[in-house]
């Protein structure tokens, strides 16, 4: 049930700034992560479809009920996407059809009060526990635009007093977002400003709005993959043997 939109993401992680060279980089991904290659939203829960005509790309800054600024992104296909400044988080993506991708949990803090619950949440430069507080920062921080497109974006993450009380290291982080007729793309970039080496962990902790989880699956590298399986007591690694993974049980894995 391979639909003929579908939102495509690419996490590229970069140690290529001329003063500095990365000993080592450790790509931590949830399950949700990969492009999936068998959404099928609900055609109960689509939105009309949207005019073709008159239709204009757009990029601006808003403030949404909360008082949270984000980036709204309109395509001439009708294509939308909203993303928010605050945690960097992508919290919608309605296609040319008008079907919305992308979840947010209905509790959800929308006043910087805490991450918000949904979209796709950015865990850096940790995954999951660790040395520093659950999946880092960056879901917790305000980042800055850095440009606009006509329907696309570019945010930025930097060093601020509350990170380098955490986490005391000199980085940039980029997150950028474009629409198309055919899909929402992302592109994140994690660049070494400084001149000391360090490890990073970085993840999209990522909500879809699905119809259907029995015939949902996730298509990528995985097989031969190690994963850590959190569903055992205690957790412990184990291979996956699937080219394509397919939800029969709760999950609760992370893929190295």
């Amino acid at each position: 049930q391979s639909p003929a939109r579908r939102p495509t993401s690419s996490l590229a992680l970069v140690a290529s700034h001329p003063t500095i060279t990365m000993r080592s980089v450790i790509l931590a991904l949830a399950l949700l992560v990969g492009s999936a290659s068998a959404f099928a939203p609900s055609r109960t829960s689509r939105a009309m479809p949207k005019s073709r005509t008159m239709l204009m790309a757009a990029s601006t800054v808003e403030k949404d009920a909360g008082g949270l600024e984000y980036v709204s992104l309109s395509h001439e296909s009708g294509a939308t996407s909203k993303v928010f400044l605050f945690g960097g988080d992508l919290t919608s993506y309605v296609d040319a059809d008008g079907t919305e991708w992308v979840a947010v949990r209905p509790d959800a803090k929308m006043d910087g009060s805490k991450p918000i619950s949904g979209g796709l949440s950015h865990c850096f430069p940790q995954f999951g526990p660790g040395e520093i507080q659950q999946h880092g920062f960056a879901r917790n921080v305000d980042w800055s635009v850095e440009e606009l497109g006509e329907a696309s974006c570019t945010l930025s993450m930097k060093p601020s007093e509350y990170s380098k009380d955490i986490w005391d290291k000199d980085f940039e982080c980029l997150f950028s977002v474009s629409l198309t007729g055919e899909s929402c793309d992302i592109k994140m970039v994690v660049k070494n400003t400084g001149k000391d080496d360090w490890d990073f962990q970085a993840a999209l902790h990522s909500y879809f709005d699905i119809s259907s989880i029995s015939k949902t699956s996730i298509g990528g590298s995985f097989k031969g993959a190690t994963f850590l399986n959190k569903m055992l007591d205690p957790p412990a690694d184990e291979t996956e043997k699937r080219d394509e993974v397919t939800i029969g049980e709760e999950y609760d894995r992370v893929y190295k």
